[in-house]
């Protein structure tokens, strides 16, 4: 994305969210409020687009919008506040790498039983063959 301005439109085509979405965001404040056209329709840059990105990364690794909410005002605060983001971020990243541990596990499980099914199945086929 350049330098160029786009509408909530376009940047809802790009990410795939609805402008509604994105309207809900900004009032939630997990985006920053929008820069707004002299009509006063909203219009975003690539630094918009960059955040979003990563805010939807947190949300897709299971950050609580509130969450996000208070990282997004921490970098308002500019770098006086990057020790505070970074320990946000790596207390986040210890949840993830929890949650992934036990989804391997889930994932595991399933396996094994699948495996057994799997041997059951075969083993009821060789008797119905006989």
């Amino acid at each position: 994305m350049t330098n160029k301005l786009i509408t909530i439109g376009e940047l809802a085509t790009l990410t795939g969210l609805s402008a509604h979405t994105l309207r809900f965001y900004e009032k939630a404040g997990v985006l920053q409020a929008a820069k707004r056209a002299d009509s006063g329709h909203r219009r975003y840059n690539s630094q918009d687009m960059v955040l979003l990105q990563f805010v939807l990364r947190l949300k897709q690794t299971g950050m609580p919008l509130t969450e996000i909410r208070d990282y997004v005002q921490l970098m308002a605060d500019g770098d006086m506040s990057l020790e505070e983001r970074l320990t946000m971020l790596k207390l986040h990243r210890q949840r993830l790498a929890i949650k992934m541990s036990e989804l391997a596990e889930n994932a595991s499980a399933l396996d094994d039983k699948i495996r057994i099914y799997q041997q059951r199945i075969r083993k009821a086929g060789k008797k119905q063959k006989v």
